[in-house]
């Protein structure tokens, strides 16, 4: 084959393919969502954040055994969030639990993510902080601020004596 002919087929591809390029209608992709729940471990009792990204509706729901329905609210005016959160059901059974998440109504595109259901229950007041503590830190700690207080009461005492 001549060098001349190949350049002709190769010029005859090339207008081939931009033909059909030029007709092909041009399809944006779309991410699939992105579905978080956090924390992604909790006892029951406890409470999640449930955050979906990418819907691009305004609306949408999280579903699972461990809390059942929770309406999800856009988190900007853009809707490119939408949040929620949810109480993990006190007599929730541990392991593994399906959150489906849908955007907008029924029939939406959905993601699904796994929440754990940790034995225990919920942790409150302090958020646990106490449980690294031995007793005998927190009896250092008691005998501490007593001694703070007692000196404190001391000092005042003395003071009121001298200027009455």
């Amino acid at each position: 084959m001549s060098p001349t002919r190949i350049r002709y087929r190769l010029a005859g591809v090339a207008v081939a393919t931009l033909a059909v390029a030029a007709v092909t209608p041009v399809v944006p992709a779309s991410a699939a969502p992105s579905a978080t729940v956090s924390p992604g471990t909790v006892a029951p009792g406890g409470r999640v954040s449930l955050n979906v990204e990418g819907c691009g509706t305004k609306t949408g729901r999280a579903t699972s055994r461990a809390f059942g329905n929770v309406t999800l609210t856009p988190g900007n005016l853009e809707a490119t969030n939408l949040f929620g959160a949810a109480t993990v059901y006190r007599d929730a059974p541990t392991g593994s639990h399906p959150v489906t998440f849908e955007c907008g109504g029924t029939g939406g595109r959905r993601i699904t993510v796994t929440l754990q259901v940790a034995p225990g229950a919920a942790r409150g007041g302090l958020g646990g902080s106490v449980e690294s503590m031995s007793t005998g830190q927190v009896a250092l700690g008691g005998t501490l601020a007593a001694s703070a207080l007692c000196a404190g009461i001391w000092i005042l005492r003395r003071r009121t004596a001298r200027t009455g």
